[in-house]
């Protein structure tokens, strides 16, 4: 698990591995995960140098300026990044 404080006081993420699954069923309960990042158009990069999908080009979002990228993982799960300066920007 990761996160930014105790687990019972913050949100934490959990990657795991389930032994002798080999499918799984995609379904309709997940969107996707938002990730904070210090540049969106390196990460934009990076995701396609290691031959991630980008479905959002870098870039600010109409009407807010939140510079946000999207792209999805090979079983295709959605992730977005946004930029963490931006986002601050937003809350105050």
């Amino acid at each position: 698990m990761m996160g930014y404080g105790p687990e019972d006081k913050s949100t934490v993420l959990e990657l795991t591995y389930n032994y002798g699954v080999t499918e799984y069923e995609k379904g309709n309960a997940y969107a996707q995960i938002a990730i904070g990042t210090d540049d969106v158009y390196k990460t934009a990069e990076a995701v396609k140098l290691f031959g991630g999908k980008i479905t959002r080009e870098p870039g600010p979002l109409p009407g807010i300026n939140t510079k946000i990228t999207a792209c999805l993982d090979p079983d295709g799960w959605k992730t977005v990044f946004v930029d963490n300066t931006d986002f601050i920007k937003e809350l105050e």
